[in-house]
């Protein structure tokens, strides 16, 4: 199992439940940590995991790439919890001052398609501004040396900028990006392992259900799991609870979108080929 600090996989595997479900069925589970959707995805096209959560762009990446990924479920939408952000003291307030200035985001990640997007907004593209590709923890630290000059970053990385580098929010996902989480499976695994799938999307199911109504409880695990200050947690959590909703299988409204993602990506140059996100969606023998 791949997962990253801002998904729903780490709190799923702090929480235990699942690896006992698994383990009843003659499961055994190990988890891998990611910095981003990008590596995990690139591990389970290797086969180095089987499973993995990721936000909206990567698998697109990954699929144009011809990597033999599918989708196996999705979350609910969360563009607060992903966000544009300048240096307290930044002239910048606007989009189109965005101009020639240095932009830093996680290439392939879902900050990619929302940079883009916020960058249409100002009539401008990723030609207009320098692009610097850095992980969350290296956005950071250029973000605090002031060798960027805008960040773009999702939850709990966004919420702690906020709280600890008093970084100002030019803009965050609202009516750019659904920001939406996904379930992301090799296709060899998923189709030897039809009847695993419904007990993962039951479990991320349970585990959202309690992780909405309970908030404050579910920051108050993860940081004593994860040791990021419990504020930080309570606002990334709060920001970020439709990605704890989880839907059974993909909609066709998700795949809708991810088609957007794609198109506007080939538009762009950004992946080699045109692709179809609904020839990436598993379906149980049954349905197909």
């Amino acid at each position: 199992m791949g997962y990253q600090k801002s998904g729903s996989f780490n709190l799923l595997r702090y929480r235990g439940n699942f690896e006992k479900r698994l383990k009843a069925l003659g499961v055994a589970v190990t988890w891998s940590e990611f910095t981003s959707g990008p590596p995990l995805l690139e591990a389970l096209g290797a086969g180095s995991i089987d499973l993995g959560q990721t936000g909206d762009a990567p698998p697109v990446f990954a699929q144009a790439r011809g990597s033999n990924i599918v989708y196996i479920g999705q979350s609910d939408k969360s563009p607060d919890s992903v966000g544009l952000l300048v240096p307290p003291n930044s002239s910048i307030r606007t989009i189109a001052q965005l101009k020639g200035k240095k932009v830093a985001f996680a290439r392939g990640s879902s900050a990619h398609f929302f940079i883009v997007k916020a960058l249409e907004t100002a009539k401008l593209s990723l030609k207009d501004v320098t692009p610097v590709y850095l992980q969350p923890p290296d956005g950071r630290a250029a973000f605090e040396r002031g060798s960027i000059d805008a960040w773009a970053v999702w939850d709990p990385f966004f919420a702690a900028a906020e709280k600890d580098a008093k970084a100002r929010v030019l803009v965050n996902g609202r009516g750019l990006t659904p920001f939406r989480e996904f379930y992301l499976s090799d296709r060899n695994f998923a189709n030897q392992n039809p009847d695993l799938i419904p007990v993962i999307i039951q479990e991320l199911r349970a585990l959202g259900t309690w992780a909405v109504s309970n908030p404050n409880k579910s920051a108050e695990f993860l940081a004593d799991k994860t040791k990021i200050n419990i504020d930080i947690l309570k606002v990334s959590e709060r920001r970020r609870a439709g990605r704890y909703r989880t839907n059974t299988g993909v909609t066709p409204e998700a795949i809708a979108e991810q088609q957007q993602i794609a198109d506007i990506f080939f538009a762009q140059g950004l992946i080699p080929k045109r692709i179809r996100v609904a020839d990436a969606v598993w379906r149980p023998r049954s349905q197909r």
